[in-house]
């Protein structure tokens, strides 16, 4: 953990600091339903897809995702490159919900929203300003098994998240960071960009 720390410490002190303290204030800002709605989507696209790909995609659809049929919306998703264009089904049928978004838990967007899984909800209350939630991917996977904090897990089942996401918990306390702003540090150390 010492060496990774280091790094941490040092990511703190350089100019990639200024861009998440930006991405924080982005996720804090007030959200309206269907901004809400647009960023579920994104959050839904991204699982096992490119993050920047789906940021595009996003953007292409704007409020088709609430305004187009299924069909119709499976076939602007396939056009921009989509691989899971069938996901169109999900956001539809989603649809129900776009007015209790707000203020809900991990667990309820779990066992209520079609296409998320605990990476996805929390990806989603991360990105609509909740710090305390860690989107536990392969790309966070690679870094703490390369300094040696995790064995890397073949697959992610709910327990392997909530045991990953305690270690999360330790290296932000120890570092003296939210989970949110963690995780920024840590996809930037893998991949070295910040998305969102």
């Amino acid at each position: 953990m010492k060496n990774l720390l280091k790094e941490l410490r040092e990511l703190k002190k350089s100019p990639i600091s200024k861009t998440v303290r930006a991405r924080i204030s982005e996720f804090k800002k007030k959200k309206s339903d269907k901004q809400l709605f647009s960023e579920l989507c994104f959050c839904i696209m991204t699982a096992g897809f490119n993050a920047k790909r789906s940021i595009e995609i996003q953007k292409k659809i704007g409020n088709g995702f609430l305004t187009l049929s299924e069909k119709n919306l499976q076939a602007k998703l396939k056009k921009s490159g989509y691989r899971y264009h069938n996901r169109a089904e999900y956001i539809v049928k989603n649809r129900k919900f776009l007015k209790e978004l707000k203020g809900k838990s991990r667990e309820w967007l779990v066992k209520n929203i079609k296409g998320l899984g605990m990476k996805e909800a929390s990806h989603f209350l991360r990105n609509i300003g909740k710090k305390d939630m860690a989107i536990i991917d392969f790309h966070i996977i690679d870094v703490l098994a390369k300094y040696k904090l995790i064995k890397r897990p073949k697959t992610l089942t709910k327990v392997k998240y909530i045991e990953i996401e305690k270690v999360l918990e330790q290296l932000a306390k120890r570092a003296a960071l939210t989970l949110d702003e963690l995780d920024l540090y840590l996809w930037y150390l893998e991949t070295g960009k910040i998305l969102k």
